[in-house]
Protein backbone atom coordinates (compact mmCIF):
# COMPACT_ATOMS: atom_id res chain seq x y z
CA UNK A 1 0.00 0.00 0.00
CA UNK A 2 1.57 3.28 -0.86
CA UNK A 3 2.19 6.28 1.84
CA UNK A 4 -0.69 8.60 0.96
CA UNK A 5 -3.22 5.24 0.64
CA UNK A 6 -2.12 4.30 4.35
CA UNK A 7 -2.53 7.76 5.87
CA UNK A 8 -5.95 8.71 4.25
CA UNK A 9 -7.01 5.13 6.32
CA UNK A 10 -5.97 5.97 9.48
CA UNK A 11 -7.81 9.57 8.61
CA UNK A 12 -10.87 7.97 8.20
CA UNK A 13 -10.62 5.79 11.23
CA UNK A 14 -9.90 8.72 13.16
CA UNK A 15 -12.65 11.07 11.66
CA UNK A 16 -14.84 7.93 12.27
CA UNK A 17 -14.07 7.36 16.25
CA UNK A 18 -16.88 9.98 16.73
CA UNK A 19 -20.00 9.05 17.74
CA UNK A 20 -21.02 12.67 16.32
CA UNK A 21 -19.93 12.25 12.62
CA UNK A 22 -21.11 8.61 12.28
CA UNK A 23 -24.32 9.61 13.73
CA UNK A 24 -24.24 12.76 10.93
CA UNK A 25 -22.83 10.60 8.25
CA UNK A 26 -25.64 7.76 9.19
CA UNK A 27 -28.45 10.46 8.82
CA UNK A 28 -27.18 11.36 5.28
CA UNK A 29 -26.87 8.15 4.30
CA UNK A 30 -30.34 7.34 5.16
CA UNK A 31 -31.60 10.70 3.46
CA UNK A 32 -33.41 10.53 0.10
CA UNK A 33 -31.45 13.42 -0.84
CA UNK A 34 -28.73 15.57 0.42
CA UNK A 35 -29.11 17.55 3.77
CA UNK A 36 -27.89 21.09 4.78
CA UNK A 37 -26.49 21.93 7.80
CA UNK A 38 -29.94 23.32 9.55
CA UNK A 39 -31.35 20.41 8.55
CA UNK A 40 -29.21 18.24 10.25
CA UNK A 41 -28.54 20.42 13.42
CA UNK A 42 -32.15 20.23 14.25
CA UNK A 43 -32.27 16.45 13.13
CA UNK A 44 -29.24 15.87 15.38
CA UNK A 45 -30.33 18.11 18.15
CA UNK A 46 -26.69 19.70 18.50
CA UNK A 47 -25.27 23.88 17.78
CA UNK A 48 -25.23 24.80 14.27
CA UNK A 49 -22.00 25.60 14.41
CA UNK A 50 -21.01 22.09 15.75
CA UNK A 51 -22.58 20.36 12.94
CA UNK A 52 -21.04 22.73 10.29
CA UNK A 53 -17.83 21.40 12.42
CA UNK A 54 -18.16 18.06 11.56
CA UNK A 55 -19.45 18.44 8.28
CA UNK A 56 -16.40 19.79 7.34
CA UNK A 57 -13.80 17.07 9.09
CA UNK A 58 -16.16 14.27 7.44
CA UNK A 59 -16.11 16.29 3.89
CA UNK A 60 -12.37 16.51 3.95
CA UNK A 61 -11.61 12.74 5.15
CA UNK A 62 -13.40 12.27 1.57
CA UNK A 63 -17.02 10.76 3.26
CA UNK A 64 -19.13 13.70 2.07
CA UNK A 65 -19.37 15.64 -0.58
CA UNK A 66 -20.59 19.46 -0.72
CA UNK A 67 -22.45 21.36 -3.10
CA UNK A 68 -24.83 24.28 -3.69
CA UNK A 69 -28.05 24.11 -5.02
CA UNK A 70 -30.50 27.30 -5.93
CA UNK A 71 -32.71 28.57 -3.06
CA UNK A 72 -36.59 28.40 -4.05
CA UNK A 73 -37.07 32.08 -3.71
CA UNK A 74 -34.22 34.97 -4.20
CA UNK A 75 -32.00 34.07 -1.67
CA UNK A 76 -28.43 32.90 -1.24
CA UNK A 77 -27.60 28.85 -2.88
CA UNK A 78 -27.71 26.25 -0.29
CA UNK A 79 -25.20 24.14 0.70
CA UNK A 80 -26.08 20.23 0.98
CA UNK A 81 -24.03 17.49 1.73
CA UNK A 82 -24.15 14.09 0.63
CA UNK A 83 -22.52 11.02 1.44
CA UNK A 84 -19.70 9.70 -1.15
CA UNK A 85 -21.33 5.86 -0.33
CA UNK A 86 -18.27 3.78 -2.58
CA UNK A 87 -15.77 4.83 -0.03
CA UNK A 88 -18.01 4.81 3.28
CA UNK A 89 -18.43 1.64 2.65
CA UNK A 90 -14.44 0.91 2.04
CA UNK A 91 -14.19 2.82 5.17
CA UNK A 92 -16.33 0.54 7.25
CA UNK A 93 -15.01 -2.77 5.61
CA UNK A 94 -11.77 -1.84 6.22
CA UNK A 95 -12.58 -0.73 9.87
CA UNK A 96 -13.80 -3.91 10.50
CA UNK A 97 -10.76 -5.55 9.37
CA UNK A 98 -8.52 -3.51 11.54
CA UNK A 99 -10.78 -4.20 14.71
CA UNK A 100 -10.42 -7.54 13.82
CA UNK A 101 -7.00 -7.76 13.35
CA UNK A 102 -6.28 -5.78 16.63
CA UNK A 103 -8.67 -7.99 18.28
CA UNK A 104 -7.02 -11.15 17.44
CA UNK A 105 -3.82 -9.83 18.46
CA UNK A 106 -4.06 -8.15 21.41
CA UNK A 107 -2.17 -11.11 23.56
CA UNK A 108 -1.81 -14.70 23.27
CA UNK A 109 -4.42 -15.05 26.38
CA UNK A 110 -8.84 -14.20 26.28
CA UNK A 111 -7.65 -13.42 29.66
CA UNK A 112 -5.15 -10.96 28.96
CA UNK A 113 -6.85 -9.38 25.35
CA UNK A 114 -10.06 -8.47 27.92
CA UNK A 115 -8.16 -6.62 30.22
CA UNK A 116 -6.10 -4.90 27.88
CA UNK A 117 -9.34 -4.04 25.84
CA UNK A 118 -11.17 -2.80 29.06
CA UNK A 119 -8.44 -0.38 29.59
CA UNK A 120 -8.56 0.73 26.17
CA UNK A 121 -12.63 1.16 27.04
CA UNK A 122 -11.70 3.26 30.14
CA UNK A 123 -9.52 5.27 27.76
CA UNK A 124 -11.83 5.67 25.10
CA UNK A 125 -14.54 7.03 27.51
CA UNK A 126 -12.64 9.96 28.12
CA UNK A 127 -12.57 11.10 24.15
CA UNK A 128 -16.09 10.13 23.11
CA UNK A 129 -18.08 11.55 26.61
CA UNK A 130 -19.13 15.10 25.63
CA UNK A 131 -19.44 16.29 29.45
CA UNK A 132 -16.69 18.03 31.40
CA UNK A 133 -15.23 15.35 34.43
CA UNK A 134 -17.44 16.24 37.70
CA UNK A 135 -17.25 14.73 40.33
CA UNK A 136 -21.24 15.37 41.56
CA UNK A 137 -23.19 13.50 39.23
CA UNK A 138 -25.87 11.03 40.47
CA UNK A 139 -26.77 7.45 39.39
CA UNK A 140 -29.52 8.76 37.43
CA UNK A 141 -27.66 11.26 35.93
CA UNK A 142 -24.58 9.02 34.90
CA UNK A 143 -27.03 6.54 33.62
CA UNK A 144 -28.94 8.99 31.61
CA UNK A 145 -25.32 10.11 30.33
CA UNK A 146 -24.33 6.84 29.47
CA UNK A 147 -27.29 5.79 27.27
CA UNK A 148 -27.45 8.96 25.32
CA UNK A 149 -23.66 8.21 24.96
CA UNK A 150 -24.74 4.24 23.76
CA UNK A 151 -27.35 6.14 21.51
CA UNK A 152 -25.06 8.06 19.66
CA UNK A 153 -23.07 4.92 18.50
CA UNK A 154 -25.62 3.50 17.24
CA UNK A 155 -26.48 0.65 20.49
CA UNK A 156 -30.63 1.75 20.09
CA UNK A 157 -30.30 1.34 23.52
CA UNK A 158 -32.83 1.60 26.18
CA UNK A 159 -33.06 2.98 29.88
CA UNK A 160 -34.56 1.40 32.71
CA UNK A 161 -35.08 1.57 36.73
CA UNK A 162 -35.40 -1.86 38.42
CA UNK A 163 -35.43 -1.32 42.18
CA UNK A 164 -31.81 0.89 42.49
CA UNK A 165 -30.53 -0.90 39.69
CA UNK A 166 -30.31 1.39 36.20
CA UNK A 167 -30.21 -1.24 33.34
CA UNK A 168 -29.53 -0.28 29.88
CA UNK A 169 -30.69 -3.00 27.12
CA UNK A 170 -28.90 -2.41 23.91
CA UNK A 171 -30.47 -3.58 21.12
CA UNK A 172 -28.34 -3.15 18.17
CA UNK A 173 -24.78 -3.28 19.02
CA UNK A 174 -22.99 -1.70 16.20
CA UNK A 175 -19.97 -4.26 16.45
CA UNK A 176 -22.28 -7.43 16.51
CA UNK A 177 -20.61 -9.28 14.15
CA UNK A 178 -17.07 -8.66 15.29
CA UNK A 179 -18.35 -9.46 18.77
CA UNK A 180 -19.37 -12.80 18.55
CA UNK A 181 -16.02 -13.44 16.91
CA UNK A 182 -14.38 -11.81 19.63
CA UNK A 183 -16.17 -11.15 22.82
CA UNK A 184 -13.72 -10.80 25.55
CA UNK A 185 -12.42 -8.17 23.18
CA UNK A 186 -15.45 -5.73 21.85
CA UNK A 187 -17.06 -6.47 24.51
CA UNK A 188 -14.47 -5.67 27.27
CA UNK A 189 -13.65 -2.54 25.20
CA UNK A 190 -17.94 -1.31 26.21
CA UNK A 191 -17.17 -2.47 29.33
CA UNK A 192 -14.34 -0.35 29.81
CA UNK A 193 -16.00 2.39 28.14
CA UNK A 194 -19.10 2.26 30.77
CA UNK A 195 -16.80 2.06 33.71
CA UNK A 196 -14.52 4.74 32.51
CA UNK A 197 -17.64 6.99 31.80
CA UNK A 198 -18.36 6.43 35.56
CA UNK A 199 -15.22 7.59 36.90
CA UNK A 200 -15.31 10.84 34.72
CA UNK A 201 -19.04 11.52 35.68
CA UNK A 202 -17.56 11.24 39.38
CA UNK A 203 -19.86 8.62 39.94
CA UNK A 204 -18.99 5.33 42.57
CA UNK A 205 -21.21 2.38 41.12
CA UNK A 206 -21.24 -1.32 40.70
CA UNK A 207 -21.28 -2.00 36.24
CA UNK A 208 -21.20 -4.84 34.34
CA UNK A 209 -22.17 -5.72 31.04
CA UNK A 210 -24.36 -8.83 30.32
CA UNK A 211 -23.20 -9.48 26.25
CA UNK A 212 -25.71 -11.54 24.39
CA UNK A 213 -28.54 -12.77 26.89
CA UNK A 214 -30.48 -12.63 23.87
CA UNK A 215 -29.02 -13.33 19.79
CA UNK A 216 -29.53 -9.37 19.66
CA UNK A 217 -29.43 -8.18 23.02
CA UNK A 218 -26.86 -7.27 25.64
CA UNK A 219 -27.36 -5.71 29.46
CA UNK A 220 -25.45 -3.18 31.01
CA UNK A 221 -26.38 -2.51 34.55
CA UNK A 222 -25.22 0.08 37.06
CA UNK A 223 -26.35 -0.08 40.49
CA UNK A 224 -24.99 2.59 43.69
CA UNK A 225 -22.33 1.44 45.94
CA UNK A 226 -23.35 0.91 49.56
Amino acid sequence: MRGSDATAGADVHAVLASPVRRRLLKKLRNAASGLDAHELAEEVGLHLTTVRFHLEVLRRAGLLERCSQPSAGAGRPRTVYTPVHQVGAEADVGYQGLTRLLAAHLSDTSEERAARAERAGIAWADQVLSVPAATDHTVDEAARQINALFADMGFEPELATIGDTRQIALHACPFRPLAREHPEVICSVHLGLLRGSLTRLGVAADSQLRPFVEPELCIAKLAPVG
